[in-house]
């Protein structure tokens, strides 16, 4: 088990660093560091599924702007109140 989180952990933050917009890496790079070891494997599972989202999808909802595929869980709560 604890190597499936760290094969989770990659995944999230290679991801989160990767992104086709440069202001969303830098955003979605620091909420991972900010958060990534405090947080439970389904909320790891549920990052890594809000990370599958498109860039302007999450762009948009940073924003404040409500989108349909971004589903409404603590990640989603926890990336619109984050603060970088």
């Amino acid at each position: 088990m604890p190597d499936d989180i760290e094969l989770l952990k990659k995944k999230i933050i290679y991801k989160s660093s990767y992104r086709g917009i440069k202001e969303l890496d830098i955003i979605l790079r620091s909420f991972v560091n900010e958060y990534l070891n405090n947080l439970s494997v389904k909320d790891l599972n549920d990052l890594l599924i809000f990370l599958d989202n498109n860039d302007d999808d999450i762009f948009k909802f940073k924003q404040g702007i409500e989108n349909k595929n971004i589903k409404n869980n603590n990640i989603s709560k926890l990336f619109k109140n984050y603060n970088i």
